[in-house]
């Protein structure tokens, strides 16, 4: 499992080798993503992590237009 630094490092790298394994949730915005996303990066401080879509979703969040993380 993977630090909340190690996943901050990958989201600030786009890393898509990453995609499905953790989401960003974004607290300002009500919205998560793809570790890949290429979206303006958040605050680091505004940031929480999640293993599942289902997790997300269920703490309020909805997904990103961008890219799409429920597909």
């Amino acid at each position: 499992m993977l630090t909340f630094e190690e996943k901050w490092e990958k989201v600030l790298a786009c890393d898509a080798a990453y995609d499905g394994q953790f989401y960003t949730a974004v607290k300002t915005t009500g919205i998560y993503c793809r570790p890949s996303c290429r979206s303006r990066k958040p605050k680091r401080e505004n940031v929480d992590f999640y293993e599942t879509k289902a997790e997300a979703e269920s703490s309020g969040f909805r997904p990103c237009k961008r890219c799409q993380p429920e597909v």
